[in-house]
């Protein structure tokens, strides 16, 4: 039994056997429907065990089918449904239940202390379907998706990242980390990525930079990802935030300092920090990123029950 919680926490060599065997499985579910079960069932029987406590459309849609096409499934529980949230009931109390009645467990949660307390008394994998620090499934994911497309390892390319430091950034450092590819970062000053994760990022490598000028950040990028600007529960002023990030909107005047065939990706949902003529260019290549989740959310579910090919 193996947990999904953070990338830096499992080894490369495991990550990339996750990214091997979603190619493979993709592949062979070419001309499958949806719902159609993978040959040979490798999860039947198996119940996948949902619980959100931040809004989710491509987390929940694509975990769904994963289970479902390795022949398990799934069983969504509202936090406001159980005695967790409402009567006061243990964490330590609430994993046992879990444990008994499901195979594994995913948590999108507003708490990274759930995921520890969770890991310690289940007896069950657990996967973070994101927490306030890190968003591993949806990276994972997008590795995938970028290696697809550029049709190379992506330890051979330029990534970019323009706009907040949050949550899918930590997990794409740790990424960058992991699979050895050059990342910059372009964000205002008083937006950079914590103490903590600098202290992480100097010890590890010397491969991750950080420029306050967004032309600079996207120098040369194979790739350029974003997010949301203003994130789901983010308690600040608005208006003043959106203000300092104006001039690291991804438009068509910044997008030209990156290569020729430099790809955009984002793991929604979108707000104004990209412009829409590329958000709906052929550069753009969300739809297939968010599609990719199925795949890799498959080879995520068989890694943590011991059963990779």
């Amino acid at each position: 039994m193996k947990h999904f919680i953070n990338l830096k926490d499992i080894p490369a060599k495991d990550l990339r056997k996750i990214i091997t065997d979603a190619k493979k499985r993709k592949l062979a579910r070419k001309n499958f429907s949806n719902l159609q079960i993978d040959r040979l069932a490798p999860l039947k029987g198996k119940l996948l065990i949902q619980m959100f406590e931040k809004s989710s459309l491509r987390t929940r849609l694509s975990f769904y089918l994963a289970i479902k096409q390795l022949g398990g499934s799934t069983l969504t529980l509202r936090p406001d449904e159980l005695h967790l949230s409402k009567g006061g009931e243990s964490i330590q109390d609430t994993a046992k239940i879990l444990s008994n009645f499901g195979n594994a467990f995913m948590l999108r949660t507003d708490d990274d202390k759930k995921l520890e307390e969770f890991r310690k008394f289940l007896s069950i994998p657990i996967i973070n379907g994101l927490s306030p620090s890190s968003h591993p499934t949806q990276i994972l994911s997008d590795v995938f998706t970028v290696e697809e497309i550029k049709k190379k390892p992506i330890t051979n390319l330029n990534i970019s990242w323009i706009g907040d430091c949050n949550n899918v950034l930590n997990s794409l450092i740790a990424a960058s980390i992991k699979f050895s590819f050059k990342l910059t970062i372009g964000c205002p000053k008083n937006y950079q990525p914590n103490k903590k994760i600098l202290s992480y990022v100097k010890s590890k490598t010397n491969k991750i930079s950080i420029f306050s000028d967004p032309n600079k950040a996207v120098k040369d990028a194979d790739v350029i990802f974003s997010d949301k600007v203003i994130s789901m529960n983010d308690k600040v002023n608005k208006k003043n935030k959106l203000k300092h990030f104006r001039k690291f909107k991804i438009n068509m005047k910044l997008i030209k300092y990156a290569k020729k065939d430099c790809i955009f990706l984002h793991c929604l949902p979108r707000g104004e920090e990209v412009d829409e003529k590329i958000f709906l260019s052929k550069r753009s290549k969300v739809w297939q990123q968010a599609a990719n989740r199925v795949h890799v959310q498959k080879s995520i579910l068989l890694y943590c029950f011991g059963k990779l090919r």
